[in-house]
């Protein structure tokens, strides 16, 4: 009987489990060594355990019988000669060796770094270790301001922590962004109260009453409660070099193509193989080497010539992606940082071929510029910013799926041999199985081979938005945890989480910041406020119809002078007060809702405003009453939650005055009644609205409108327009038609319902929060120093009112 070969594995990390599971047809016995307690997990979704997320959830699954996991044991010695690897409690005999023990966590020689309160973020015994230290800290400081050290201190946010970020090189995340998108991302994180200091870092740190006092290479002193290291990871090599394998210059096992190092029995993948000098700290090229590894095994002859190093990320709610060079003879760029929004494409120097690039702020792009580095540049840049994809047509071998070398025509042929879905096509080409970054181009390319494409919300849910508004109606979920536990998978992301809290809300669950609802809300939702580019918030109090008292007008006055606010008045009828701080926020609306006013949900995907003209209370030309139905239609579905922004308008006759057509939906007055519109939009591709019913009494007006939204909030995808939904529909308006008027599906009963729940329970999101006190204490720029201004505001004046101006960021990295 011939022996089975046998293979050593050291380290039980993703990219080793990943050479597992590729050996699962395989005759291969395989030993696993792995010094940590937990089995392979998924490190680069750490972060989650900040959250939701427990230990089970980023656990990887093996596919292979023939392994045998060995928990906690440390391998010490190599024996090539022998073929064995001995551990403190046996020795394991190998026909083939891996070496995949993947990184270590580099703490630069600051003295005081191995004190008590001082931490790295690579484990999951870190994350409890950290957990624990915060449970009665106020402030942390994370050394490294890279992709680790971003995630750290996101972690130390969620974690409650007031934080502060040191990164030696000039800006952040250096590696991957120029010094404009590092000074973009720096600001923005800047106004989530995060301090960032670059071009400094940590000198020494000393324990300190209890806390730790922290010197910085600039010579000034943070006093804190913990200190997290996030400076990057080095090669853990050590086996290597004592077992006498050659060393890259740089760290690291060194390989050939077929990721053999200087031992033909011994290979090595992942972050300990250095390939042409280069360690690859991305867990994509490790998949890549696991797989020429597991087809050398096999007989087959696979190579590896590097790797793609692109990534894309959320960082701390923000956008970043890097793809191909960061440098080349010719660059194009767009900038717009009242939106913060960076993006810069590097070009050959006749423009003919897209190199790489960034993108700060806006992630959309994404898929399709990676897959097109290499080729031409697929479409003129704004336009894809404004559009997620301009008029773009990929040549066929542009790399879809970089994790695996999937290319387009990989895709198109997989498709052309009858895979429909995209898991059908993970599971043909494996494309998406890595990163998941390509996964939004893998269903953009089977839309345009002919194939209905899933609508699922995410990969955490098998449902689409309107399945999932379905189920929370029908069986009362309250919270996301439950409804991610009994329908989804995993712990959710930053697609899902804010799609269940609309939904929630639409379906009035709770105040939004209530419990677990706080968490799962966009930046806007945090503060019941809309962020403005300085880090300032804007206030915009209700004015229904547009129609306001003179004593109403004075108290708006009066607030604006006492908190030098910026007033303007804004396009639907209401008065923007802009400039205000974080911590004022409690205080303003506290005077305005005792004056009577209520929130505007200008900060919410919701039912915004109806706007009107003045109608026949003033107008000669008026033919009804526009003022009185736009009050009563604005105070019906006033902070409604819903897809996407909703604007009304009413108009009083013909003239159009408050420009109906424009809006999603929009009413017009006639002799006879009232003829609606829905479908109508603005923005970067405005349309008219259409032309839906004529001539309606009052109470078919709003009975019909009522269908109309709650149809939509019911059946729409995530951040889809009504216009655009209204596109999407089979039948387009003469179905809406029946199934609103009609009532062809039998539902206009269900659909009466969602409004009269949100009409009967509606209230004032800020009157929640004023009169809770747990709510009240979010509203803070410094945790440990309540009520304390954020120094970096500034303002200067223009036009006689105070305007801000970009943050001021001594020692800091800025624009």
């Amino acid at each position: 009987m011939t022996r089975q070969p046998r293979l050593v594995i050291v380290g039980d990390g993703m990219v080793g489990r990943r050479l597992v599971n590729e050996l699962a047809e395989s005759d291969w016995i395989v030993d696993v060594i792995a010094e940590e307690r937990y089995a392979a997990y998924d490190r680069v979704g750490l972060s989650s355990l900040f959250e939701s997320a427990d230990v089970d959830d980023l656990a990887l699954p093996y596919d292979n019988d023939n392994v045998t996991l060995h928990l906690g044991e440390r391998a010490e010695r190599i024996d090539r000669e022998a073929g064995t690897v001995s551990t403190a409690e046996r020795t394991f005999h190998y026909d083939k060796l891996v070496l995949a023990t993947g990184s270590y966590s580099f703490v630069p020689p600051v003295e005081g770094a191995d004190g008590e309160g001082v931490f790295v973020y690579r484990t999951i015994d870190d994350v409890d270790a950290i957990k624990a230290r915060a449970h009665d800290s106020r402030h942390g400081v994370v050394v490294g301001g890279g992709l680790l050290g971003l995630e750290a201190a996101n972690a130390l946010r969620l974690l409650g922590l007031e934080v502060t970020i040191l990164e030696f090189a000039p800006w952040l995340m250096a590696r991957q962004l120029d010094e404009t998108g590092g000074g973009l991302l720096a600001q923005t994180i800047e106004r989530l109260g995060i301090d960032v200091q670059c071009g400094t870092g940590a000198n020494a740190i000393q324990a300190h009453d209890g806390r730790l006092d922290v010197t910085t290479t600039s010579d000034t002193e943070i006093t804190t409660d913990m200190v997290v290291f996030a400076a990057g990871v080095r090669p853990r090599d050590d086996l290597a070099r004592a077992a006498g394998l050659e060393i890259g210059e740089r760290g690291g096992a060194t390989i050939d193509s077929r990721c053999r190092t200087t031992d033909p029995n011994v290979f090595a993948i992942g972050e300990v193989a250095s390939f042409e000098g280069v360690c690859y700290g991305l867990v994509a090229p490790g998949y890549q080497m696991a797989e020429v590894v597991a087809a050398g095994l096999t007989g087959r002859d696979i190579e590896f010539n590097g790797a793609d190093t692109s990534t894309k990320l959320k960082l701390l709610g923000v956008d970043v992606s890097q793809f191909g060079a960061m440098d080349g003879p010719l660059t194009s760029t767009y900038f717009d940082p009242a939106s913060g929004v960076y993006a810069k494409l590097v070009l050959s120097d006749d423009a003919s071929e897209l190199l790489g690039g960034m993108l700060v702020g806006d992630n959309e792009p994404y898929g399709v510029l990676r897959a097109s580095v290499g080729h031409p540049p697929p479409a003129a840049l704004a336009d894809l910013l404004s559009t997620g994809d301009g008029d773009v047509q990929m040549p066929a071998d542009a790399q879809v799926c970089s994790c695996n070398a999937v290319t387009k025509a990989d895709i198109t042929g997989a498709i052309a041999s009858g895979c429909e879905t995209v898991d059908d096509l993970k599971s043909c080409t494996k494309a998406g199985t890595g990163c998941g970054s390509c996964l939004p181009m893998l269903k953009r390319i089977l839309s345009d081979s002919g194939v209905e494409v899933s609508k699922a919300v995410c990969e955490h849910f098998e449902h689409t938005r309107a399945e999932l508004f379905d189920i929370v109606r029908v069986t009362g979920i309250s919270t996301f945890s439950e409804l991610i536990a009994e329908y989804g998978q995993g712990s959710g992301c930053d697609i899902c989480k804010p799609t269940v809290a609309s939904i929630l809300a639409s379906l009035s669950k709770g105040h939004i910041l209530e419990g677990e609802q706080a968490s799962l809300q966009d930046t806007n939702d945090h503060f019941l406020a809309n962020m403005q580019r300085n880090g300032t918030y804007s206030v915009v109090p209700r004015i229904p119809g547009g129609e306001v008292t003179p004593e109403k007008l004075i108290v708006i006055g009066e607030v604006a002078q006492d908190f030098d606010l910026y007033t303007k008045i804004t396009g639907g009828q209401r008065i923007d007060l802009l400039g205000a701080r974080v911590e004022d926020l409690p205080d303003i609306w506290a005077r305005l809702v005792d004056a009577g006013f209520e929130s505007g949900h200008a900060y919410g995907k919701a039912v915004r405003t109806v706007k009107s003209c003045v109608g026949t209370t003033w107008c000669r030309y008026g033919v009804q009453d526009s003022v009185s139905m736009a009050i009563e239609l604005e105070l019906r579905y006033r902070g409604l939650r819903s897809p996407h922004k909703i604007k009304g308008a009413v108009s009083g006759c013909a003239r159009e005055c408050a420009e109906a057509r424009s809006k999603d939906f929009g009413v017009i007055a006639t002799e006879n009644g009232w003829n609606l519109y829905v479908g109508g939009n603005g923005g970067f591709t405005p349309r008219h609205a259409q032309l839906f019913a004529s001539d309606l009494t009052d109470e078919e007006l709003v009975h019909t409108i009522d269908r109309f939204i709650a149809f939509y909030i019911s059946t729409a995808d995530r951040l889809m327009r009504t216009a655009a939904w209204l596109e999407d529909l089979d039948g387009g308006l003469d179905y809406l038609h029946d199934v609103i008027i009609a009532d062809k599906l039998g539902i206009c009963r269900q659909l009466d319902d969602i409004m009269a729940k949100h009409v009967d329970s509606y209230e004032c999101e800020w009157k929640g929060v004023l009169r809770d006190q747990e709510k009240l204490e979010r509203f803070t720029s410094f945790i440990n120093a309540p009520g304390t201004p954020d120094p970096d505001i500034s303002f200067t004046s223009e036009r006689g009112q105070k305007v801000p101006v970009t943050l001021q960021t001594t020692g800091r990295s800025s624009l």
